[in-house]
């Protein structure tokens, strides 16, 4: 399973690095996406201020390899949505555009003649 193209929606709850405040709501980071740090430090994927303590927090995703990530916006969960591709393992049939909002997906494979399907979808943030 892995997430397609550039424009592809990671949507994450994020904790500033600061005060600890969570968001309430889920924000969605994409590799195409670029914002400049204050001070001219550069540019990273997301960067906002906290509404509780007003620091400027900023988040970045590599785009080398979707594992580590920069922190001083911490994640703090992670909800799938649509966007994601798969191949049969046996059979290399391509099922593009699966949507793992319910943590679970199936469907058929007509060169297998097998249900195939992703349940109960996991995630763990790693910091590097």
């Amino acid at each position: 399973v892995r997430a397609v193209g550039e424009d592809f929606r990671w949507y994450l709850k994020l904790k500033c690095g600061n005060c600890g405040e969570v968001s309430e709501k889920w924000q969605y980071l994409r590799l195409m996406d670029s914002a400049p740090l204050k001070g001219g430090r550069g540019s990273a994927t997301m960067v906002q201020k906290c509404k509780l303590c007003s620091r400027e927090n900023s988040i970045d995703i590599l785009s080398q390899t979707i594992k580590p990530y920069n922190v001083s916006l911490e994640p703090v969960d992670f909800q799938p949505q649509a966007g994601f591709a798969a191949e049969g393992a046996e059979s290399g049939t391509p099922f593009n555009d699966i949507n793992l909002l319910e943590k679970d997906w199936n469907d058929y494979d007509e060169k297998t003649k097998e249900s195939v399907g992703i349940y109960e979808v996991t995630h763990k943030f790693v910091k590097c």
